[in-house]
């Protein structure tokens, strides 16, 4: 007797989302089969045929750093990612990078990577850490992508300790920009806000320092 997966497994062997699932067996892109208790299952054999029809997995790379100096960072980022998806047996089909902020929305990469997405053209995105793609709002990026058959798959874990710097540019950017739509860009409480905030975060970088030391 074939083997009947349960929806969370097909998920699971498949690297899409439940929403996906749903849509394909919508769509008659998979076969299900309703069990007596009125619940649907996968049959593996419908597992293997989508498995087998992909031969490849098609992978996008995907690195950012946030200023010009971090050159040699982007370069050992795309090297790392590299050499992974050879060891996975990915195809890699784009290596995508952009030196900019996190928290810009309007990077050349980025974009050109939710074309790739819409269009269907990759199964996997390679980046090292969550916040190369985005700062802020991974889950919904991850859940979009998704949806679209495409999994995000980082390597590392958490944060780097390295981002520290990045991180805390980007606080005094989102500062800045709430400053100045509440007082007006070139207001004199605006420049004292940003410039105390910047005070602040120095000092508190000195006792941190103080404290290690």
């Amino acid at each position: 007797m074939e083997r009947l997966l349960r929806p969370k497994e097909a998920c699971q062997l498949l690297g899409i989302s439940y929403s996906t699932l749903l849509r394909w067996i919508r769509e008659d892109k998979i076969r299900v089969v309703t069990t007596e208790g009125g619940k649907y299952r996968i049959p593996y054999s419908e597992i293997k045929k989508y498995l087998e029809r992909r031969e490849e997995i098609r992978a996008v790379i995907y690195a950012r750093v946030s200023s010009a100096d971090q050159k040699e960072d982007l370069e050992i980022q795309i090297n790392y990612l590299t050499n992974y998806a050879t060891a996975k047996g990915y195809k890699v089909v784009e290596v995508l990078k952009d030196i900019a902020s996190g928290l810009n929305t309007q990077r050349k990469g980025l974009l050109t990577l939710f074309k790739l997405v819409e269009g269907r053209s990759i199964d996997v995105v390679l980046i090292t850490y969550k916040d190369r793609i985005t700062r802020f709002g991974f889950e919904y990026l991850e859940e979009f992508f998704s949806t679209m058959g495409v999994r995000i798959e980082v390597v590392f874990g958490e944060e780097s300790k390295d981002a520290t710097r990045e991180l805390i540019e980007d606080l005094i950017s989102i500062i800045t920009s709430f400053a100045g739509k509440i007082y007006g860009m070139r207001s004199h409480k605006k420049t004292v806000l940003v410039q105390g905030v910047k005070k602040l975060i120095g000092e508190l970088n000195g006792e941190d320092s103080e404290v290690k030391g």
